[in-house]
This record gives structure tokens, C-alpha cells and sequence, in this order.
């Protein structure tokens, strides 16, 4: 079967015939009418798509007052500031797999972080491939589909060619960072690595000299360089993924006793389903309270630095005249936990773990400088952005255009719930609930009032007074697929 002619029980692609009415010739009169003025032809609508690599919803700009990110917040204040929105895959590559071709991660079939969706769907067209095809240039600045971390800075890494027309791959001093001995590394491990090391430091030097201000620097500069034709130009920031590394600055924003963390109770961690520590489970690893919170500050500066080098390339876009006609999308891959439930990291499907920050700002849109809290996914960017661009509705998507919710962002008619899922978990999230089924409900299900009990802390799944409830959200669970099964696989 063709990619083109992919189907899920998610979405109903419609064809649509266009009848071409071609008027009779008739005599020309004696004497010829001056031609009326042409309209002038609508510019094409650029965009610019920038990503957050492991950011949670611990901004300020989601309202998270202890963390600042002021770039953010005046980004979303002029935008449609989703704050229901989810990723399908808490992991770097499933995820980014699943929103760049627009399908779920059973259709592309990447549950990890070696496999590659080019092998498993060859023709598939991908998000800057679309654009491409459709006339405009396609650059990538730093990470947008997946690499690792930090391992594949200053490389493609497991790029898709075919998706751009020209790529940058900064590498900054953090690079030299990984083994000059100065990082604190609260779990390290035997091989050295640091792609899941909660590790951290605050390091000298100008934010320019990092890769992230690095991603900055070369994203501006490719604005400049293509602001005359249209455009879809991603940048991928490679923080707050671990190693935690920010100037001393970003640090010192967030005095160490004045972070509000504490660890969860014992008494809780006794009562956390087994089955939703995922793969991998970083429970606390016997770090104390106080390493904990040290990590737990590292991530708010690595945060601020990042929302820093956003705040210039939003500053540049009004000198270069690209301020009118530039769509603007922020997100994240996934979100990541700092402690919920003893865990730290992704791959799990507790709330911290796949809720994401989603701004999107389209000029000139009705509903822009309103919050929708309607549940959204990132599987919906790719048919979004086609639709908001005014370009040909692409075939075979899995998600669904966010466009009605840009122009009214508490649309009675948008009802969809957002799906989840890791090897082996299924979840699915509503206005009021979360629902999680372990390999089909064998190994355990989880309910959670998210209005009452946000942190997830009592699970309602056999609580016979919720039995309604669970028998409704069991329903909306999509069925499981062949991939593997719980305790099957795990990674870096």
C-alpha cells in the first residue's frame, strides 16, 4: 500500500471535485473597455518553526511563574497559546517522527531511537518536504528530526536529506564542556555517557558561544539570506535536554534555596502503578533531596537560556520586514519529569512526561492573544501549517488542522481527545481525565482527575465509582499494535 493511501480511525480524508465552468466565446465589442486592475496576487505566508528539545510545561509563558521565560510569554501573548497540548511518543525520535510526517508513531512505525522512518515508509513526504515541493526554501538550524544528545551536536547525525534545502549543524563550547571534567553528574554512568545523565553545569562565557546561541546566530542569518521568497525555515534548540549547560547567569536566577522542590512521600511512591516507571524508570536513584533540587535549578536556567536565544530570533523578524507574513510555531518534542512520582526524564505517560508547550502565532488570525485549552496534538502541526500557508490539503495525515481554534480558540465544535502512547502504554487524555491502559489493561490501568488532582497522585481506575468513566475512555483507546511489548527495548 502507497503512503497516499494510509488511513487511520483518527482521520477521514474527504476528495473534493472542482467543477472548471469555461465561458462561451462571445464577439468582442467595437470599441475596447479599459482592463480593470488586477488584484494584487496574496503573498505567501513564511514560516518559522522553532522547538524546544525535552522542554515540559515549566515555563512561565504556560504559567509557571518560577520559571522565566519572558520571550516566550510576549510570544504568546500575541498568539494561540494551546494549553492542552500532547505529544504522541515521550521520546526524542518516535516523536519527532510521528508530527514531521503527520502520522502516529503505529503508522511510522519508530518506537525508538535507531529506527529510521524512511525505512519503514519510504515515499512518505515529510512537514519542510511538503514545503519544499510546494516552491518554498527548506533550512534546518540544530535539531529537528532526531539526534543525539549531546553525541550528534555539530552533525546531521540521522537527518532526512530529502526534507531541506540547506542545513546548519552549529556545535558550540559546551561541546568542549562534556570532558573537561567540570560537569556535575549525579548518576553517571559506566560508558560516560551523558544523553540521560542528570548532569549540569554553569559555565563561562557569552550565550553566543553555546550551541543554542549558536542556533540563534544561524537562524537569523538564514532569515536574512532567504526573506525574499517564501519560506519554511526550522530551528532546533538542543536545550533544556541534558547535560544541563547555561552561562553562570541563568544560574544565578534561581538561587538554589529558593527553588520550591520537594520529594515525593514514600507513601505515595508505594502507590504508583509498577507498570508506569516505563522502560527505563529513573527512580530517584538515591540522590538526595538536596542533589535533586541542585538538578531541578539546572533545568530552569538551561530553560531561560533557551527562551533567551528564541527572544533574538523573534527580534530579528521585524527589521528583516518578515513580522506580517511569518507564521511562528513553538513547541516541544515531549515534556520531561523532575521528580513527579519519584521519576525523572520521559517514556512514561504521566502528565510531565508527554504535556507540551504549543504557541502558534498566524498573523493577522482572529483568535490570537486568547488561551484555547481545547486538547490538541502534535500530530495536528503538519496539516495545520499546510492549511494556514493556503496549501493544497496534503493526503494520508493522521492529524487534524488547527486552523478553526486559531480563529476561535474555545470552538464548541472541537471535541478530540489526545493520544499517547510508549512500548507496551496506551493513554488518552479528555477535558477532564487521563486514562492509561498497561499491555491492554494486563498489567494494570490508571485514571486521574486532572481538575482535582493535577499531580496525579490517586488512581481512579478501580475506584467502582468511576467504572463509567473508565468504560468510556477504554473505548476511545486505539487498538494495540505489533510493535514490542512492555520491557522490550529502552535506550539513551
Amino acid at each position: 500500500m502507497t503512503d497516499g493511501k494510509r488511513r487511520c480511525r483518527f482521520c477521514v480524508q474527504a476528495g473534493v471535485m472542482a467543477l472548471m465552468l469555461t465561458p462561451c466565446a462571445l464577439p468582442q465589442p467595437a470599441v475596447a473597455k479599459a482592463e480593470a486592475p488586477s488584484r494584487p496576487q496574496r503573498q505567501p505566508m513564511n514560516v518559522l518553526f522553532l522547538i524546544a528539545d525535552d522542554l515540559n510545561t515549566r515555563t512561565s509563558a504556560t504559567g509557571f511563574k518560577d520559571v522565566r521565560t519572558p520571550n516566550l510569554d510576549r510570544l504568546a501573548r500575541r498568539s494561540v497559546n494551546f494549553a492542552n497540548a500532547y505529544a504522541q511518543y515521550p521520546w526524542c525520535g518516535p516523536s519527532r517522527a510521528s508530527f514531521l510526517t503527520g502520522r502516529r508513531p503505529d503508522t511510522t512505525r519508530v518506537w525508538d531511537l535507531k529506527t529510521k522512518f524512511r525505512d519503514i515508509m519510504p515515499d512518505v513526504v515529510t512537514l519542510p518536504e511538503y514545503f519544499r515541493r510546494n516552491g518554498y526554501f527548506a533550512g534546518r538550524v540544530g535539531k529537528i528530526f532526531h539526534q543525539g544528545v549531546p553525541g550528534d551536536i555539530g552533525t546531521s547525525g540521522p537527518d532526512d536529506k530529502r526534507s531541506w534545502d540547506q542545513v546548519v549543524n552549529p556545535a558550540g563550547r559546551d561541546k568542549i564542556n562534556e570532558r573537561d571534567g567540570r560537569m556535575t553528574i549525579l548518576n553517571p554512568h559506566p560508558s560516560g555517557r551523558l544523553g540521560s545523565a542528570l548532569a549540569f553545569l554553569a559555565d563561562e562565557g557569552a550565550d553566543e558561544e553555546q550551541t543554542d546561541g549558536k542556533v540563534a546566530s544561524e537562524t537569523i542569518a538564514m532569515l536574512k539570506q532567504h526573506r525574499d521568497k517564501p519560506f519554511f525555515i526550522a530551528a532546533g534548540f538542543y536545550r533544556p535536554h541534558v547535560p544541563e549547560v547555561a552561562p553562570k547567569k541563568y544560574f544565578d536566577m534561581y538561587p538554589l534555596a529558593k527553588i520550591d522542590y520537594r520529594p515525593e512521600d514514600r507513601a505515595h511512591l508505594a502507590r504508583v502503578l509498577p507498570a508506569s516507571y516505563g522502560l527505563v524508570g529513573f527512580q530517584n536513584m538515591n540522590l538526595t533531596a538536596d542533589q535533586q533540587r541542585s538538578f531541578v535549578r539546572a533545568y530552569y536556567a538551561a530553560t531561560s537560556f533557551m527562551d533567551a536565544q528564541v527572544g533574538r530570533v523573534l527580534d530579528a523578524l521585524k527589521p528583516l520586514g518578515l513580522d506580517r507574513n511569518t507564521i511562528i510555531v513553538f513547541t516541544s518534542d515531549h515534556g520531561f519529569l523532575l521528580g513527579e512520582h519519584g521519576q525523572w526524564e520521559k517514556q512514561m505517560l504521566f502528565e510531565g512526561s508527554v504535556h507540551v508547550p504549543l504557541i502558534i502565532n498566524m498573523p493577522g488570525a482572529k483568535g490570537n492573544r486568547r488561551i484555547s485549552r481545547k486538547m490538541v496534538e502534535l500530530v495536528d502541526l503538519y496539516p495545520t501549517l499546510a492549511d494556514v500557508a493556503g496549501l493544497p490539503k496534503p493526503e494520508g495525515l493522521e492529524g487534524r488542522s488547527l486552523k478553526p481554534l486559531l480563529q476561535k480558540p474555545a470552538s464548541e465544535a472541537w471535541g478530540h481527545p489526545a493520544f499517547s502512547q510508549v512500548q507496551g502504554g496506551r493513554s488518552v487524555r479528555v477535558d477532564r481525565w487521563r486514562y492509561t491502559e498497561w499491555e491492554q489493561g494486563n498489567l494494570g490501568a490508571e485514571l486521574y482527575d486532572e481538575d482535582r488532582d493535577p499531580r496525579e497522585a490517586s488512581n481512579l481506575a478501580s475506584d467502582p465509582r468511576y467504572a463509567g468513566v473508565v468504560a468510556r475512555l477504554k473505548a476511545l483507546l486505539p487498538a494495540a499494535s505489533s510493535g514490542p511489548r512492555y520491557g522490550v527495548g529502552g535506550a539513551e
